[in-house]
């Protein structure tokens, strides 16, 4: 929540909006209401909205109509990864006590992450007899304790590894020695893991989200994020299909090029002459 944007009394206001989870059902009718308020009072004061997806775009004319919204996708530089050497990738396997080909989740740990059905889907993936050891990276945003009492529970605690505090270098090892990136998230405006993952020549499996299926222009696995069993059934396609895997991995050294800094940069100018 953010204080309601006051229109300027000379030039032009421009609003930025990442994502609106405000107005969804988990904050209940009472936060709901206030957020609705709020972002109803800024798209009224605002001239003209910069959001980061179509997805996006969709969801805040859904909601206003009148407003005038923009896309600028987040970026990525994706050379920053080309700076990793093998020494860095082995240094981190030794120090989190890791082997390499691991399935990867990165965010924090929070409801709306859904890492509470991915680890149900792992459970279901060992009864399937597929071990897949899971590294989740992310701060915790509140749902940290709950998550590790679910991982002691289910039987997987020497499979799944909790890691937060990384630094920039050792989370950019991460992508680089998983051997299969998963983002179950319920719910984003964007996704820059994703970007991540591609920069890293990944394969990775997806929530079927509208914004992620544009990111990724439908050429990833996708899984219903409120099913434990399609989760398990993408993750285990994702793992040993090497043809969809290879697949996966063109695309995204492709796709992700269009995510480049300069590019976004000229968007945004041409957004702000626009106005």
């Amino acid at each position: 929540m953010h204080l309601p944007l006051v229109r300027t009394n000379f030039g032009r206001s421009l609003l930025t909006i990442h994502d609106v989870r405000g107005l969804h059902s988990e904050n209940g009718l009472l936060g709901k209401s206030l957020f609705a308020h709020v972002l109803r009072k800024s798209l009224q004061q605002t001239n003209h909205v910069v959001t980061v997806s179509e997805a996006m775009r969709n969801e805040i004319l859904q909601f206003f109509p009148e407003a005038s919204v923009s896309v600028v996708y987040n970026g990525l530089d994706q050379n920053l990864y080309n700076s990793i050497s093998t020494n860095d990738c082995q240094f981190f396997l030794k120090k989190y006590n890791l082997s390499e080909g691991f399935l990867l989740a990165v965010g924090h740990l929070e409801s709306r992450k859904n890492y509470s059905r991915l680890i149900e889907s792992l459970v279901i993936l060992k009864s399937r007899g597929i071990d897949c050891p899971l590294v989740i990276v992310g701060h915790d945003s509140g749902e940290g304790k709950a998550i590790r009492q679910q991982i002691d529970a289910s039987g997987l605690k020497n499979s799944i590894t909790l890691l937060t505090g990384l630094s920039d270098v050792e989370v950019r090892c991460a992508y680089l020695m998983c051997g299969l990136f998963v983002f179950p998230s319920l719910y984003e405006g964007f996704g820059i893991p994703i970007l991540e993952a591609m920069a890293a020549k990944r394969p990775m499996v997806l929530s079927k989200l509208p914004v992620f299926e544009e990111i990724t222009q439908g050429q990833s696995i996708y899984f219903s994020p409120t099913s434990e069993v399609s989760m398990a059934d993408a993750i285990g396609l994702g793992l040993s299909s090497s043809s969809k895997r290879e697949q996966m991995i063109q695309f995204g050294c492709e796709r992700v090029i269009n995510f480049d800094f300069d590019s976004l940069a000229e968007k945004m100018a041409k957004v702000y002459r626009s106005i």
